[in-house]
Formats: structure tokens, C-alpha cells, sequence
């Protein structure tokens, strides 16, 4: 590369990074402002405890958040999320309600089989780095048709119509790796594993969410939800 090139590219990529920060800065510092009163965890500890006690009042249908209205106008000023839920699509799976959370307090990435791809990796960087979210939880759930699917389709061979291969896929290491223990309940054994291979991932993903678990900022977990109970067990 040339010295002139050299030069114009490190001064745009400067001029991106500062506009982004900029950009990410006010809203973010609005954010903080607020959340302070909400008494918001400040360690990966303090966010699972948080999660762990909203979902006992879930289970015990004594939810606090009930709401929606208070501090919409803070809101509007940004956002300052404690953890990152990755969960199944599945329309009766909702993590705001599941672990008793208002609006703004968790960010939230869906998909069909609560497997991370590049996009949700990209997501959860995001959410670390500029959000400052201090726990990534990989959301499982009973009777996960994501998983079921899969089952089949490495049982018997099978080919699934449209883009459903590439969910397949991202679930098929799980589940072979608890075929391999030939456990009782195939379905139940491959959702936990599903749950703890990308949590793993989440946790080892570089230079971002590794580096900030390797400094104790950040911790990643799996968890199960069992719809019938409405309790999350974290594996």
C-alpha cells in the first residue's frame, strides 16, 4: 500500500471508530443516569442472582414488573440492558416474563433452536462492549421442536425443505454429542447440550467476549426452561 493510501485509510477508519463512539456515547450515558436509581447488578454474580430471583417470582406468579409505563420517558433516552438472553424462537418462551425483567433491562436474540450464529455472536458483542451487559444466558426449553427436528433428521438421514438445513446444522453438534451418551431422554439430553455448547461458545468468542470474561466482567451460562414449571435450571 502506497503512503498516501496508507494515510487516507487509517484516517477514515479513525473518522468511523470516533463517529461510532460519538454516535453510541449520549444515549448510552443518558442510560447509565437512570439505571443508577434501578440499582443495576455490577457483576456477572449480581445479574444471575437478579435472573435467578425474577424467575422465582415468575414460577410463583408474583411478578413486579407488571408496569410496562414507568420509565418510558428514560427509555426513550437509551438503554443499558444487565444480560443477554439467547433463546428459542418459540412463541411461548419469553425471557422478559420468564425472569420477571421490565423494558430495558434485558437484550434479548431469538432464533429457532437458541444456537449462536454469526449475526447473534455480533449481537452479543455488541451488547458487551457497548451496552455493557455483565451475563450472556443460552436459553433452552422443553420440548424444543428445533431440537426434536434435528433428532429426526440425524436418526433417519433426512433432508428438511427451504433454509431449515442451516438451523439443523447448528443444532446437529449437540445432539450427536448426547446420542453419544445414550441417555433415557434423547430430546431432553440434546436441548441441555445445545444450551451448554453455545454458552461455551459465547464465552470463548474472541477478542471481545473472551477477553472480557477473562476479566471477570462478563460470565456466559446455559439454562433450561421447563414450560410446564415456569423454573430455569441452570446447567
Amino acid at each position: 500500500m502506497c503512503e498516501k493510501c496508507a494515510t487516507t485509510f487509517v484516517t477514515r477508519r479513525g473518522l468511523l471508530a470516533g463517529g461510532l463512539a460519538l454516535s453510541m456515547a449520549a444515549p448510552l450515558v443518558a442510560s447509565r443516569a437512570s439505571a443508577e436509581t434501578a440499582a443495576m447488578p455490577v457483576s456477572p454474580d449480581e445479574a444471575m442472582q437478579r435472573l435467578i430471583e425474577g424467575n422465582a417470582r415468575y414460577v410463583a406468579n408474583t411478578p413486579v414488573n407488571t408496569d410496562h409505563s414507568v420509565g418510558r420517558a428514560n427509555r426513550a433516552l437509551g438503554q443499558q440492558p444487565f444480560a443477554a438472553i439467547v433463546s428459542c424462537a418459540d412463541s411461548r418462551v419469553s425471557p422478559e416474563l420468564i425472569f420477571d425483567q421490565g423494558p430495558g433491562e434485558l437484550f434479548v436474540i431469538r432464533v429457532a433452536g437458541n444456537f449462536i450464529n454469526e449475526d447473534g455472536l455480533a449481537s452479543l458483542e455488541y451488547g458487551a462492549a457497548v451496552l455493557g451487559i455483565k451475563l450472556i444466558v443460552v436459553l433452552g426449553h422443553s420440548a424444543c421442536g428445533a431440537v426434536d427436528a434435528t433428532i429426526k433428521v440425524v436418526k433417519e438421514k433426512t433432508t428438511l425443505p427451504g433454509h431449515l438445513p442451516s438451523l439443523t446444522d447448528a443444532i446437529r453438534p449437540a445432539v450427536e454429542s448426547a446420542m453419544a451418551s445414550d441417555p433415557g431422554d434423547l430430546l431432553a439430553a440434546a436441548t441441555a447440550e445445545n444450551a451448554r455448547l453455545n454458552a461455551a461458545k459465547a464465552q470463548g468468542a474472541a477478542p471481545i467476549l473472551s477477553e472480557q470474561a477473562a476479566a471477570g466482567k462478563l460470565k456466559s451460562m446455559a439454562g433450561v426452561y421447563d414450560i410446564a414449571t415456569g423454573k430455569v435450571s441452570f446447567i
